[in-house]
């Protein structure tokens, strides 16, 4: 696997923070004890490993394949995402028709109420193919998507990696 960003190897996640606030409550017998907060949606008691929440992420939905996603993108049934951070697209190019929201302003531009979407986020209904570099980020992607309300949100398995490699269009980036 590349160390393009997202995936087993690549490296710390992007905008990844940790949760919890550090405080300290009052303990039932008067002590205190450490505040644990939970990020909103997260209903875990003990922490989980990557693996596993992607696994868990992915039960919530079906994942498209490569010629499900050209299939949808090419009758536009379906808006396909590139969320691959800028040096991934100038390295490997984009998918013609593709919009292109880097993975940190993704729920801003999606969300159809919000003051920063773009016009493609027409309704809670779109169907739309989120694609990262090989699959990975872009599953953590929908499960936001999803807090969103954007419940027909799917992810590429294999990402652009595997859209490359079944020889479908790609071109390079237009400066």
């Amino acid at each position: 696997m590349s160390s393009g960003g997202g995936g087993p190897q690549g490296g710390r996640a992007r905008g990844a923070e940790a949760a919890g606030s550090g405080g300290a409550e009052q303990g039932p017998a008067g002590g205190t004890e450490a505040a644990v907060e939970q990020p909103v949606g997260v209903v875990s008691e003990q922490p989980v490993g990557i693996d596993e929440l992607l696994e868990r992420v992915r039960a919530g939905y079906r994942r498209v394949d490569v010629p499900e996603a050209h299939e949808a993108a090419r009758t536009g049934a379906a808006l396909l995402v590139d969320i691959r951070y800028a040096a991934l697209r100038e390295r490997d190019g984009v998918i013609p028709g593709a919009l292109v929201i880097e993975r940190n302003e993704l729920e801003w531009r999606l969300d159809p109420q919000g003051s920063h979407r773009t016009p493609e986020a027409t309704g809670h209904d779109l169907r739309i193919v989120v694609i990262c570099n090989e699959g990975y980020a872009s599953s953590l992607a929908v499960a936001s998507l999803h807090q969103l309300g954007l419940r027909r949100a799917t992810d590429l398995v294999g990402g652009f990696q595997a859209w490359r490699a079944a020889g479908l269009p790609v071109e390079p980036v237009r400066s």
